[in-house]
Protein backbone atom coordinates (compact mmCIF):
# COMPACT_ATOMS: atom_id res chain seq x y z
CA UNK A 1 0.00 0.00 0.00
CA UNK A 2 1.13 3.56 -0.69
CA UNK A 3 2.92 5.46 2.05
CA UNK A 4 1.09 8.70 1.30
CA UNK A 5 -1.81 9.82 3.44
CA UNK A 6 -5.32 9.30 2.16
CA UNK A 7 -8.66 11.08 2.30
CA UNK A 8 -11.46 11.35 4.84
CA UNK A 9 -14.73 12.15 3.07
CA UNK A 10 -17.49 13.47 5.33
CA UNK A 11 -21.00 13.48 3.83
CA UNK A 12 -24.09 15.19 5.17
CA UNK A 13 -26.37 12.63 3.49
CA UNK A 14 -27.01 11.13 0.09
CA UNK A 15 -24.09 8.71 0.12
CA UNK A 16 -26.11 6.25 -1.98
CA UNK A 17 -27.80 8.75 -4.31
CA UNK A 18 -27.07 10.03 -7.80
CA UNK A 19 -25.57 13.18 -6.27
CA UNK A 20 -22.57 11.30 -4.91
CA UNK A 21 -21.83 8.88 -7.78
CA UNK A 22 -19.12 11.09 -9.28
CA UNK A 23 -17.71 11.87 -5.82
CA UNK A 24 -17.24 8.16 -5.10
CA UNK A 25 -15.67 7.64 -8.52
CA UNK A 26 -13.23 10.48 -7.90
CA UNK A 27 -12.27 9.09 -4.50
CA UNK A 28 -11.71 5.62 -5.92
CA UNK A 29 -9.68 6.91 -8.84
CA UNK A 30 -7.38 8.77 -6.43
CA UNK A 31 -6.27 5.61 -4.65
CA UNK A 32 -2.68 4.62 -5.37
CA UNK A 33 -3.48 0.92 -5.13
CA UNK A 34 -6.34 -0.94 -6.86
CA UNK A 35 -9.60 -0.21 -5.04
CA UNK A 36 -10.72 -2.66 -2.39
CA UNK A 37 -14.03 -1.14 -1.31
CA UNK A 38 -16.08 -2.34 1.67
CA UNK A 39 -19.26 -1.29 3.43
CA UNK A 40 -19.27 -1.48 7.25
CA UNK A 41 -22.79 -2.12 8.58
CA UNK A 42 -22.35 -1.33 12.30
CA UNK A 43 -24.45 1.89 12.64
CA UNK A 44 -27.58 0.06 11.43
CA UNK A 45 -26.65 -3.23 13.09
CA UNK A 46 -29.66 -3.08 15.43
CA UNK A 47 -32.18 -2.47 12.64
CA UNK A 48 -34.26 -5.29 11.19
CA UNK A 49 -33.48 -4.06 7.68
CA UNK A 50 -29.72 -3.83 8.17
CA UNK A 51 -29.07 -6.49 5.51
CA UNK A 52 -31.26 -4.59 3.02
CA UNK A 53 -29.23 -1.43 3.65
CA UNK A 54 -25.98 -3.33 3.07
CA UNK A 55 -27.33 -4.94 -0.09
CA UNK A 56 -28.44 -1.56 -1.42
CA UNK A 57 -24.97 -0.13 -0.82
CA UNK A 58 -23.28 -2.95 -2.68
CA UNK A 59 -25.76 -2.79 -5.57
CA UNK A 60 -25.31 0.99 -5.77
CA UNK A 61 -21.55 0.62 -6.12
CA UNK A 62 -21.77 -2.22 -8.61
CA UNK A 63 -24.41 -0.54 -10.77
CA UNK A 64 -23.75 3.18 -10.54
CA UNK A 65 -20.17 3.60 -9.33
CA UNK A 66 -19.12 0.51 -11.31
CA UNK A 67 -16.90 -0.70 -8.53
CA UNK A 68 -17.35 -3.99 -6.67
CA UNK A 69 -17.98 -3.54 -2.97
CA UNK A 70 -17.75 -6.18 -0.25
CA UNK A 71 -19.62 -6.25 3.04
CA UNK A 72 -17.83 -6.09 6.38
CA UNK A 73 -20.44 -7.17 8.87
CA UNK A 74 -19.94 -6.15 12.48
CA UNK A 75 -23.50 -5.61 13.69
CA UNK A 76 -22.65 -5.81 17.38
CA UNK A 77 -19.89 -6.94 19.69
CA UNK A 78 -22.22 -9.34 21.47
CA UNK A 79 -23.78 -10.76 18.33
CA UNK A 80 -20.55 -11.65 16.52
CA UNK A 81 -18.60 -14.76 17.33
CA UNK A 82 -14.87 -14.43 17.89
CA UNK A 83 -14.26 -15.84 14.42
CA UNK A 84 -16.72 -13.39 12.79
CA UNK A 85 -15.16 -10.52 14.70
CA UNK A 86 -11.65 -11.39 13.52
CA UNK A 87 -12.97 -11.76 9.97
CA UNK A 88 -14.37 -8.22 10.14
CA UNK A 89 -11.06 -6.84 11.44
CA UNK A 90 -9.13 -8.64 8.70
CA UNK A 91 -11.46 -7.37 5.95
CA UNK A 92 -11.09 -3.80 7.18
CA UNK A 93 -7.30 -4.11 7.26
CA UNK A 94 -7.31 -5.37 3.66
CA UNK A 95 -9.61 -2.58 2.41
CA UNK A 96 -8.50 0.83 1.18
CA UNK A 97 -11.98 2.33 0.72
CA UNK A 98 -14.37 2.09 3.67
CA UNK A 99 -17.94 3.39 3.45
CA UNK A 100 -19.98 3.75 6.65
CA UNK A 101 -23.46 5.24 6.57
CA UNK A 102 -26.92 5.33 8.11
CA UNK A 103 -28.13 4.14 11.48
CA UNK A 104 -27.62 5.32 15.04
CA UNK A 105 -24.36 7.15 15.82
CA UNK A 106 -24.47 6.33 19.53
CA UNK A 107 -25.12 2.65 18.81
CA UNK A 108 -22.13 2.59 16.47
CA UNK A 109 -19.88 4.23 19.07
CA UNK A 110 -20.92 1.69 21.70
CA UNK A 111 -20.09 -1.20 19.38
CA UNK A 112 -16.72 0.19 18.26
CA UNK A 113 -15.50 1.20 21.70
CA UNK A 114 -12.82 -1.15 23.07
CA UNK A 115 -12.30 -2.69 19.62
CA UNK A 116 -9.46 -2.18 17.11
CA UNK A 117 -11.87 -0.77 14.48
CA UNK A 118 -11.11 2.97 14.97
CA UNK A 119 -7.37 2.25 14.99
CA UNK A 120 -7.65 0.08 11.86
CA UNK A 121 -9.49 2.86 10.02
CA UNK A 122 -6.89 5.44 11.09
CA UNK A 123 -4.08 3.18 9.88
CA UNK A 124 -5.75 2.64 6.51
CA UNK A 125 -6.19 6.39 5.97
CA UNK A 126 -2.63 7.03 7.15
CA UNK A 127 -1.44 4.58 4.49
CA UNK A 128 -3.35 6.20 1.64
CA UNK A 129 -6.82 4.71 1.99
CA UNK A 130 -10.15 6.49 2.00
CA UNK A 131 -12.78 6.67 4.73
CA UNK A 132 -16.25 7.81 3.68
CA UNK A 133 -18.29 8.61 6.80
CA UNK A 134 -21.81 9.67 5.91
CA UNK A 135 -24.93 10.64 7.84
CA UNK A 136 -24.91 8.74 11.17
CA UNK A 137 -21.30 7.62 10.68
CA UNK A 138 -20.18 11.23 10.19
CA UNK A 139 -21.46 11.98 13.69
CA UNK A 140 -19.13 9.38 15.19
CA UNK A 141 -15.74 10.52 13.87
CA UNK A 142 -15.38 13.69 15.97
CA UNK A 143 -14.58 14.38 19.60
CA UNK A 144 -18.24 14.21 20.61
CA UNK A 145 -21.26 12.53 19.08
CA UNK A 146 -24.75 14.02 18.95
CA UNK A 147 -27.33 11.51 20.30
CA UNK A 148 -29.92 12.34 17.66
CA UNK A 149 -32.49 9.63 18.30
CA UNK A 150 -32.27 9.97 22.06
CA UNK A 151 -33.03 13.69 21.95
CA UNK A 152 -35.26 14.03 18.88
CA UNK A 153 -37.31 10.85 19.24
CA UNK A 154 -37.06 9.84 22.91
CA UNK A 155 -36.95 13.28 24.52
CA UNK A 156 -33.82 12.93 26.61
CA UNK A 157 -32.19 16.07 27.99
CA UNK A 158 -29.72 17.85 25.71
CA UNK A 159 -26.29 16.25 25.97
CA UNK A 160 -23.33 14.94 23.99
CA UNK A 161 -21.60 11.57 24.22
CA UNK A 162 -17.96 10.81 23.59
CA UNK A 163 -17.18 10.21 19.93
CA UNK A 164 -14.65 7.84 18.40
CA UNK A 165 -12.56 10.95 17.64
CA UNK A 166 -10.83 9.47 14.62
CA UNK A 167 -10.25 13.05 13.46
CA UNK A 168 -8.11 13.86 16.49
CA UNK A 169 -5.31 11.67 15.16
CA UNK A 170 -5.04 13.98 12.16
CA UNK A 171 -5.14 17.14 14.26
CA UNK A 172 -8.83 18.08 14.10
CA UNK A 173 -10.72 19.01 17.26
CA UNK A 174 -14.19 18.87 15.72
CA UNK A 175 -17.76 17.80 16.22
CA UNK A 176 -19.24 16.75 12.87
CA UNK A 177 -22.95 17.38 12.32
CA UNK A 178 -24.61 16.09 9.12
CA UNK A 179 -28.11 17.03 7.88
CA UNK A 180 -27.16 20.63 8.71
CA UNK A 181 -29.82 22.14 6.43
CA UNK A 182 -32.49 19.50 6.98
CA UNK A 183 -36.01 20.74 6.16
CA UNK A 184 -37.92 17.53 6.79
CA UNK A 185 -39.88 19.00 9.69
CA UNK A 186 -41.87 21.37 7.51
CA UNK A 187 -43.85 23.14 10.23
CA UNK A 188 -41.06 22.76 12.81
CA UNK A 189 -37.35 23.46 12.57
CA UNK A 190 -35.23 20.37 11.88
CA UNK A 191 -32.03 22.12 10.85
CA UNK A 192 -28.77 21.11 12.54
CA UNK A 193 -29.46 17.38 12.31
CA UNK A 194 -33.11 17.50 13.46
CA UNK A 195 -32.29 19.59 16.54
CA UNK A 196 -33.51 22.97 15.24
CA UNK A 197 -31.37 26.09 15.53
CA UNK A 198 -32.55 27.22 18.97
CA UNK A 199 -32.03 23.82 20.54
CA UNK A 200 -28.70 23.36 18.81
CA UNK A 201 -27.47 26.66 20.25
CA UNK A 202 -28.05 25.16 23.69
CA UNK A 203 -26.13 22.06 22.67
CA UNK A 204 -23.31 24.21 21.37
CA UNK A 205 -23.03 25.90 24.76
CA UNK A 206 -22.40 22.49 26.36
CA UNK A 207 -19.25 21.89 24.30
CA UNK A 208 -15.75 22.79 25.53
CA UNK A 209 -14.60 26.15 24.16
CA UNK A 210 -11.81 24.60 22.09
CA UNK A 211 -14.16 22.33 20.08
CA UNK A 212 -15.35 23.51 16.67
CA UNK A 213 -18.57 22.44 14.95
CA UNK A 214 -18.46 21.25 11.35
CA UNK A 215 -21.94 21.19 9.80
CA UNK A 216 -22.56 19.36 6.52
CA UNK A 217 -25.58 20.11 4.35
CA UNK A 218 -27.48 17.19 2.87
CA UNK A 219 -26.17 15.82 -0.43
CA UNK A 220 -22.88 17.58 0.32
CA UNK A 221 -19.40 16.22 0.97
CA UNK A 222 -16.18 17.63 2.34
CA UNK A 223 -13.14 15.73 1.07
CA UNK A 224 -10.28 16.12 3.55
CA UNK A 225 -7.13 15.42 1.53
CA UNK A 226 -4.47 14.73 4.14
CA UNK A 227 -1.64 14.31 1.65
CA UNK A 228 -2.19 17.71 0.03
CA UNK A 229 -3.36 19.40 3.27
CA UNK A 230 -6.47 20.66 1.52
CA UNK A 231 -10.24 20.27 1.74
CA UNK A 232 -12.72 20.60 -1.13
CA UNK A 233 -16.51 20.79 -1.09
CA UNK A 234 -18.56 18.57 -3.44
CA UNK A 235 -22.29 18.01 -3.94
CA UNK A 236 -25.07 20.59 -3.98
CA UNK A 237 -24.88 22.37 -0.60
CA UNK A 238 -22.46 24.01 1.81
CA UNK A 239 -20.45 23.17 4.89
CA UNK A 240 -20.39 25.40 7.96
CA UNK A 241 -17.52 25.75 10.41
CA UNK A 242 -18.52 27.30 13.75
CA UNK A 243 -15.94 28.27 16.33
CA UNK A 244 -16.20 30.59 19.35
CA UNK A 245 -19.33 32.28 18.09
CA UNK A 246 -18.00 32.86 14.58
CA UNK A 247 -19.07 31.09 11.44
CA UNK A 248 -17.52 30.37 8.08
CA UNK A 249 -19.45 28.85 5.19
CA UNK A 250 -17.87 27.02 2.26
CA UNK A 251 -19.88 26.31 -0.88
CA UNK A 252 -19.64 23.73 -3.64
CA UNK A 253 -16.24 23.87 -5.32
CA UNK A 254 -14.50 25.79 -2.52
CA UNK A 255 -11.02 24.68 -1.50
CA UNK A 256 -9.27 25.64 1.71
CA UNK A 257 -6.27 24.71 3.81
CA UNK A 258 -6.71 22.09 6.51
CA UNK A 259 -5.17 24.62 8.88
CA UNK A 260 -8.62 26.24 8.96
CA UNK A 261 -10.13 23.05 10.39
CA UNK A 262 -7.25 22.70 12.81
CA UNK A 263 -7.76 26.20 14.18
CA UNK A 264 -4.96 28.02 12.38
CA UNK A 265 -5.48 31.69 11.43
CA UNK A 266 -9.00 31.41 12.81
CA UNK A 267 -9.87 35.07 13.28
CA UNK A 268 -8.53 36.15 9.92
CA UNK A 269 -10.15 33.31 7.99
CA UNK A 270 -13.53 33.57 9.66
CA UNK A 271 -13.75 37.33 9.26
CA UNK A 272 -12.72 37.15 5.62
CA UNK A 273 -15.02 34.38 4.49
CA UNK A 274 -18.34 34.92 6.28
CA UNK A 275 -20.56 35.54 3.22
CA UNK A 276 -23.01 38.36 2.85
CA UNK A 277 -26.65 37.31 2.37
CA UNK A 278 -26.53 37.73 -1.41
CA UNK A 279 -23.30 35.75 -1.61
CA UNK A 280 -24.73 33.01 0.54
CA UNK A 281 -27.78 32.72 -1.68
CA UNK A 282 -25.50 32.21 -4.66
CA UNK A 283 -23.41 29.70 -2.72
CA UNK A 284 -26.48 27.69 -1.87
CA UNK A 285 -27.49 27.69 -5.55
CA UNK A 286 -30.95 29.08 -5.00
CA UNK A 287 -32.13 27.60 -8.27
CA UNK A 288 -31.66 24.09 -6.91
CA UNK A 289 -34.76 23.02 -5.01
CA UNK A 290 -34.13 20.37 -2.40
CA UNK A 291 -36.17 17.20 -2.17
CA UNK A 292 -37.89 18.28 1.03
CA UNK A 293 -38.53 21.80 -0.25
CA UNK A 294 -40.42 20.18 -3.11
CA UNK A 295 -42.36 17.85 -0.83
CA UNK A 296 -43.41 20.72 1.46
CA UNK A 297 -44.44 22.90 -1.50
CA UNK A 298 -46.68 20.12 -2.82
CA UNK A 299 -48.13 19.54 0.65
CA UNK A 300 -48.96 23.26 0.96
CA UNK A 301 -50.62 23.25 -2.47
CA UNK A 302 -52.75 20.27 -1.42
CA UNK A 303 -54.02 21.99 1.74
CA UNK A 304 -54.73 25.25 -0.10
CA UNK A 305 -56.67 23.36 -2.75
CA UNK A 306 -58.60 21.49 -0.08
CA UNK A 307 -59.42 24.67 1.83
CA UNK A 308 -60.61 26.45 -1.32
CA UNK A 309 -62.45 23.34 -2.55
CA UNK A 310 -60.44 23.28 -5.76
CA UNK A 311 -60.60 19.63 -6.75
CA UNK A 312 -58.14 20.02 -9.62
CA UNK A 313 -55.47 21.55 -7.35
CA UNK A 314 -56.01 19.00 -4.60
CA UNK A 315 -55.84 15.95 -6.84
CA UNK A 316 -53.06 17.53 -8.88
CA UNK A 317 -50.95 17.90 -5.73
CA UNK A 318 -51.43 14.21 -4.88
CA UNK A 319 -50.46 13.19 -8.40
CA UNK A 320 -47.42 15.48 -8.33
CA UNK A 321 -46.35 14.06 -4.98
CA UNK A 322 -46.61 10.55 -6.36
CA UNK A 323 -44.54 11.60 -9.41
CA UNK A 324 -41.93 13.28 -7.19
CA UNK A 325 -41.55 10.15 -5.06
CA UNK A 326 -41.19 8.02 -8.19
CA UNK A 327 -38.57 10.41 -9.56
CA UNK A 328 -36.71 10.36 -6.24
CA UNK A 329 -36.44 6.58 -6.51
CA UNK A 330 -35.00 6.96 -10.01
CA UNK A 331 -32.54 9.60 -8.77
CA UNK A 332 -31.42 7.29 -5.93
CA UNK A 333 -32.68 9.63 -3.22
CA UNK A 334 -32.02 8.32 0.27
CA UNK A 335 -34.35 5.38 0.93
CA UNK A 336 -35.36 6.79 4.33
CA UNK A 337 -36.39 10.09 2.71
CA UNK A 338 -38.44 8.27 0.09
CA UNK A 339 -40.16 6.27 2.83
CA UNK A 340 -40.96 9.42 4.77
CA UNK A 341 -42.27 11.11 1.62
CA UNK A 342 -44.58 8.13 1.07
CA UNK A 343 -45.85 8.66 4.61
CA UNK A 344 -46.64 12.26 3.66
CA UNK A 345 -48.60 10.97 0.65
CA UNK A 346 -50.51 8.48 2.78
CA UNK A 347 -51.26 11.18 5.35
CA UNK A 348 -52.64 13.52 2.68
CA UNK A 349 -54.86 10.74 1.34
CA UNK A 350 -56.23 10.22 4.86
CA UNK A 351 -56.80 13.98 5.22
CA UNK A 352 -58.73 13.98 1.95
CA UNK A 353 -60.81 11.02 3.12
CA UNK A 354 -61.63 12.73 6.43
CA UNK A 355 -62.60 15.89 4.57
CA UNK A 356 -64.94 13.94 2.28
CA UNK A 357 -66.43 12.09 5.25
CA UNK A 358 -67.17 15.32 7.12
CA UNK A 359 -68.50 17.16 4.06
CA UNK A 360 -72.24 17.17 3.25
CA UNK A 361 -73.19 14.41 0.87
CA UNK A 362 -75.24 16.76 -1.34
CA UNK A 363 -76.63 20.28 -1.62
CA UNK A 364 -79.77 19.52 0.39
CA UNK A 365 -77.74 18.22 3.32
CA UNK A 366 -75.47 21.26 3.16
CA UNK A 367 -78.39 23.74 3.19
CA UNK A 368 -80.63 21.94 5.70
CA UNK A 369 -79.28 23.51 8.95
CA UNK A 370 -79.59 27.06 7.58
CA UNK A 371 -83.03 26.56 6.01
CA UNK A 372 -84.43 24.89 9.12
CA UNK A 373 -83.28 27.83 11.26
CA UNK A 374 -84.87 30.33 8.86
CA UNK A 375 -88.15 28.39 8.85
CA UNK A 376 -88.20 28.40 12.66
CA UNK A 377 -87.67 32.17 12.54
CA UNK A 378 -90.55 32.47 10.06
CA UNK A 379 -92.80 30.44 12.33
CA UNK A 380 -92.08 32.76 15.25
CA UNK A 381 -93.00 35.76 13.08
CA UNK A 382 -96.25 34.04 12.07
CA UNK A 383 -97.16 33.18 15.65
CA UNK A 384 -96.61 36.83 16.58
CA UNK A 385 -98.70 37.88 13.54
CA UNK A 386 -95.72 39.64 12.03
CA UNK A 387 -96.85 38.71 8.54
CA UNK A 388 -94.58 41.14 6.72
CA UNK A 389 -91.46 39.72 8.36
CA UNK A 390 -92.64 36.12 7.83
CA UNK A 391 -93.23 36.81 4.14
CA UNK A 392 -89.79 38.42 3.88
CA UNK A 393 -88.17 35.20 5.08
CA UNK A 394 -90.16 33.15 2.58
CA UNK A 395 -89.28 35.52 -0.25
CA UNK A 396 -85.60 35.36 0.66
CA UNK A 397 -85.71 31.57 0.46
CA UNK A 398 -87.60 31.77 -2.82
CA UNK A 399 -84.89 33.98 -4.33
CA UNK A 400 -82.40 31.26 -3.33
CA UNK A 401 -84.49 28.71 -5.32
CA UNK A 402 -85.90 27.18 -2.14
CA UNK A 403 -89.66 26.61 -2.19
CA UNK A 404 -91.61 26.57 1.10
CA UNK A 405 -94.92 24.73 1.47
CA UNK A 406 -97.12 25.18 4.57
CA UNK A 407 -98.84 21.95 5.67
CA UNK A 408 -100.89 20.88 8.67
CA UNK A 409 -97.72 19.23 10.01
CA UNK A 410 -95.71 22.42 9.63
CA UNK A 411 -93.62 23.97 6.84
CA UNK A 412 -91.75 21.84 4.35
CA UNK A 413 -89.16 22.94 1.83
CA UNK A 414 -87.51 21.77 -1.35
CA UNK A 415 -84.91 22.83 -3.86
CA UNK A 416 -86.79 23.95 -6.95
CA UNK A 417 -84.17 22.38 -9.22
CA UNK A 418 -84.35 18.99 -7.52
CA UNK A 419 -87.97 18.74 -6.47
CA UNK A 420 -86.93 17.12 -3.20
CA UNK A 421 -89.32 17.80 -0.31
CA UNK A 422 -87.91 18.14 3.21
Amino acid sequence: MSSRRGIIALMGSGELTATMVEVHKELLSGLSDPPRAVFLDTPAGFQLNVDEISQRAMEYFNTHVQQPMALVSFKSREGCSEYETEQAYHALREANFVLIGPGSPTYAVRQWQHTPIPEIIIQQVELGGCLVAASAAALTVGRFTLPVYEIYKVGENLHWVEGMNILEYFGFNLVVVPHWNNAEGGTHDTQCCFMGKSRFQQLESLLPADVSIFGLDEHTACLIDLENEEAVIKGIGCVTLRRQGKEIIFAKGDRFSLDVLRGGAVDQELKMKVPKPAELETALDAGEESFWDRIHAIKDAFHIGLEKRKASQTTGALLELDRTIWQAKQDLEHEEFVTQAREVLRDLIVVLGMKLESSPKDQVEALAPLVEDLLQLRERFRQQKQWKEADAVRESLDRAAIAVEDTKDGPRWRLKSKGIIQ
